[in-house]
């Protein structure tokens, strides 16, 4: 519960400035125990002082903020947002917290998701819960920042009609125009969470009255710990170059220019990361994934640059400009996002991760869990139908990709299963059925794995700093290790389910 506040807090502001973050949250969305006394005198004079570093290199300080405080702080009965005492709690509140540390930027609010108290549980709407908490922060200049990440936790998988991915996009949809001026939505790339390859949310581009941020993470939750190498920046620019097609917003209709406020010049606006700075003396364990941490900063600068633009100032500023293996590094971070989703979940069927830590592979780890992150494979196909037949997830985005994402014979591949139930027998775009696309990915996947090995190694005589190349070496060591389990334990579990060889006559374990 102790703020540690020493010569690391100010290189950590030092380098996320170097990036060119402007601001910081500097505690977990799930606010619980000591965290939720952030706002009290505990922690008053630790966080002037981190404020003030923080300030020191131009970036804003803010808090994740527990929504049932009132009760769990102040001993009320509710935390009901239209209560008159849950408000005057509130307001006492603000008044104390501002006045010492008047340069707080703002507050971060998950709510309603996830067992955090939030509206919902008063039959009040989430514009209710974040405009009542707005309007008493105001006066301060401050923002609430509002995440969009709400979703019922406690479906029973035998429900095929429930849809997690439908859940933001119903939840906040309706309530667009409803915000104060002082609130931003925060919205997941994806309609799920994070995963290798999602669908950007049908809500970019549905909520014409409403301040709206892009929320990324490149903590690698789901995409390999920073143990797998996964080179964050191919995704991200698509996201921000993907068209939602509202028609509100003419021919500047990607994420990209609602979340700079292009359209209508509207500033409250912006791009979060959970981000991937640890205790390592290297911050981020993995050497190589300094990248993601690096190119999120300069992406959010200038949303125009290349994921190849920023791996070449990165390998330069990390390796040097004389570095020999130059190409061979940036082919690496470009490949491996390809690589992971080939190995792991391809065609954007998402989870199956090891429960809890989400590392490693366990097919059927969510698929009877209470989480609604299910891949729906029986013996004949796998896949969720989320088309007009099924779920009417794909109908909730505008017209013209509503229609491509609703048919599977125009639904992009690469989300066909994210889509669409899927016959094994289905014929792909490149004449292989789809069962056997999976299982070439899977093979293809752990080669190139292996293959990341042999060519770190080509580069030992070029890495000056010994223990960064021991480093990364053990890291793809391990990716290699962990993409053969992946490998195995798939097409072994699909084999199984179908019945169908591989028609290569490669080695699969049934």
């Amino acid at each position: 519960g102790e703020i540690l506040i020493d010569e690391r807090t100010k290189d950590y502001a030092r380098l996320v400035s170097s990036v060119g973050i402007n601001a910081v949250v500097i505690n977990n969305v799930n606010v619980r125990g000591d965290a939720s006394y952030l706002i009290t005198d505990r922690y008053f004079d630790k966080l002037i002082k981190l404020s003030g570093i923080l300030g020191d290199y131009g970036i804003d300080l803010y808090l994740s903020l527990n929504f049932a405080s009132p009760m769990e702080l102040g001993g009320l009965s509710t935390v009901d947002p239209l209560d008159s005492g849950v408000i005057k709690w509130w307001e006492g509140k603000f008044e104390e917290v501002f006045t010492r540390l008047p340069q707080l930027g703002g507050f971060l609010v998950k709510a309603d998701s996830e067992g955090r108290p939030g509206p919902f549980t008063y039959n009040r709407t989430q514009a209710d819960g974040a405009n009542m908490l707005a309007k008493l922060v105001k006066p301060y200049g401050a923002k609430i920042i509002w995440r969009c990440f709400v979703y019922n936790c406690t479906q029973d998988w035998r429900d095929t009609k429930t849809d997690r991915a439908r859940a933001s996009y119903d939840n906040f949809e309706p309530t667009d125009g409803d915000y104060e001026e002082n609130v931003i939505l925060q919205i997941k790339n994806g309609p799920m969470d994070f995963q290798i390859r999602e669908p950007v949310t049908p809500l970019f581009g549905a909520l014409p009255r409403t301040n709206q941020m892009l929320e990324v993470q490149i903590a690698q939750e789901y995409t390999g710990h920073q143990i797998d190498l996964c080179y964050l920046m191919t995704m991200f620019r698509e996201v921000l170059d993907f068209h939602t097609g509202a028609a509100y917003l003419g021919e500047r209709d990607t994420v990209c220019d609602i979340i700079t406020g292009a359209p209508a010049g509207n500033r409250n606006t912006g791009i979060a990361a959970v981000v991937n700075t640890g205790d390592d003396p290297n911050w981020t364990g993995n050497d190589l994934a300094a990248a993601n941490l690096y190119g999120f900063g300069r992406l959010s600068a200038d949303t125009g640059l290349s994921p190849e633009d920023i791996a070449k100032e990165w390998i330069a500023l990390t390796f040097g400009t004389g570095f020999k293996g130059k190409d061979k590094v940036e082919d690496l971070l470009i490949r491996s996002r390809g690589v992971y989703e080939k190995y792991t979940t391809p065609l954007g069927i998402g989870w199956m991760v090891e429960p809890g830590t989400h590392y490693g592979v366990n097919v059927d780890g969510y698929e009877y869990s209470r989480w609604g992150t299910y891949h729906r494979a029986d013996l004949h196909g796998i896949g969720v139908d989320r088309s007009s037949n099924g779920t009417g997830y794909a109908m909730l985005y505008q017209k013209g990709n509503a229609e491509m994402y609703n048919d599977p014979e125009t639904c992009p591949e690469e989300l066909l299963l994210f889509f669409h139930h899927v016959a094994y027998d289905h014929v792909m775009k490149d004449g292989r059925t789809l069962i056997q696309y999976w299982y070439d990915c899977h093979f293809e996947g752990c080669d190139e794995a292996l293959e990341f090995v042999d060519i770190w190694k080509s580069l030992e005589s070029d890495i000056a700093d010994k223990e960064l190349y021991a480093r990364v070496l053990e890291r793809f060591e391990k990716q290699a290790d962990n993409a053969c389990e992946w490998r195995d334990q798939v097409n072994t579990y699909f084999m199984r389910k179908c019945g169908i060889p591989d028609g290569k006559g490669r080695k699969i374990y049934t």
